[in-house]
């Protein structure tokens, strides 16, 4: 980030590298399994690294950054949601690749069906910790709370996840 702000264009196709594919499937994961959206969020989540860059806080790791810019452009789109009216034709391109992109075998289908049943904050902390590897502390920095509300949280997301997954018990052992 530090090169990409002295203006070394090289920087960013280096940080597109590392992170382009990753911050797609956060995306695609957060925004209702959409890989047009993904991409759309993905594109805007670099353009605005490029327009934002003094922002940048070289003392934080860009991971964290970045995942935090990402947090709040989801946060954004849900706000944004919330206020259109519903209507078939809203959930339809809402959804419009869902089935399309989903693992054929049936314990990936009930997962995905079980956090959509999440509120958003159980979801993000599932996804950051869960299907994008980040720490505990990474997770507290990115959703701005204590690290014990982070490990409470996915406690209870995880809690109500083998709820209405029990049905795999048997198959996973």
């Amino acid at each position: 980030m530090r090169r990409i702000a002295e203006g070394c264009e090289e920087s960013f196709g280096e940080l597109y590298d590392r992170y382009g594919s990753r911050m797609h499937r956060y995306f695609y994961r957060m925004l209702g399994r959409n890989t047009h959206r993904a991409d759309d969020f993905t594109q805007e989540l670099f353009l605005k690294l490029i327009e934002k860059r003094a922002l940048y806080d070289p003392g934080r790791r860009f991971s964290t950054w970045l995942y935090t810019v990402a947090g709040n452009m989801v946060k954004n789109e849900y706000r944004r949601i919330s206020r259109i009216p519903e209507s078939p034709q809203f959930r339809e391109s809402f959804s419009e690749n869902f089935s399309e992109e989903l693992d054929n075998e049936l314990f990936e289908q009930q997962l995905n069906q079980a956090l959509d049943t999440l509120d958003e904050v159980q979801r993000q902390c599932f996804v950051l910790r869960y299907q994008q590897e980040l720490s505990i502390r990474e997770i507290a920095e990115i959703i701005d709370c204590p690290e014990g509300t982070v490990k409470s949280r996915l406690f209870y997301t995880l809690k109500k996840l083998a709820g209405k997954l029990r049905a795999f018990a048997g198959a996973l052992v």
